[in-house]
């Protein structure tokens, strides 16, 4: 489980969901108090812009559907600070912050990474009789030549 403290925002990741949490005064009155939970999978996009010396960073997360819109140049942070998918933090959070980002980044590609499924719990590859039979119907039904239908049943037999 990782957990940061932003400005005005709070967020958990324990490696499937994304929750910010807004407490206090300032969430209530820029954003709203209360929790948003997210799963990974429903993370289209991850917005970054580091802290500087007197300015915050945020990280916001871009959801499918989303209307995004650049913000004009000099207010993306404070754009972000009225985004309820944003959490802004400082020069000093920033750390964490990026910790957290790699954390997310890895577990949105492992959960977009087609999984293997175990030998076992593969199909079994068809057998011979089994393709010629297939074949044999196929012939019937006038998808394939006698021409055709003997060439396939050579190489069939021609691999054993």
């Amino acid at each position: 489980m990782i957990e940061v403290q932003g400005k005005g925002g709070q967020i958990q990741f324990d490696g499937q969901y994304v929750t910010i949490t807004r407490k206090g005064f300032l969430a209530r009155s820029i954003v709203g108090k209360g929790e948003k939970r997210l799963h990974i999978s429903q993370i289209a996009s991850i917005q970054w812009k580091p802290a500087g010396a007197v300015v915050e960073g945020f990280i916001q997360f871009g959801l499918p559907g989303g209307v995004e819109r650049r913000s004009k140049a000099g207010t993306q942070t404070q754009s972000a600070r009225g985004d309820e998918n944003s959490v802004l933090f400082t020069k000093k959070q920033m750390p964490a912050f990026e910790e957290l980002r790699k954390a997310l980044d890895a577990a949105i590609a492992q959960h977009h990474t087609p999984q293997q499924l175990p030998a076992s719990a593969q199909p079994p590859a068809p057998s011979v009789a089994d393709e010629l039979t297939k074949l044999g119907q196929l012939m019937q039904q006038g998808i394939l030549t006698q021409a055709e239908f003997e060439q396939q049943k050579a190489r069939l037999l021609g691999g054993q």
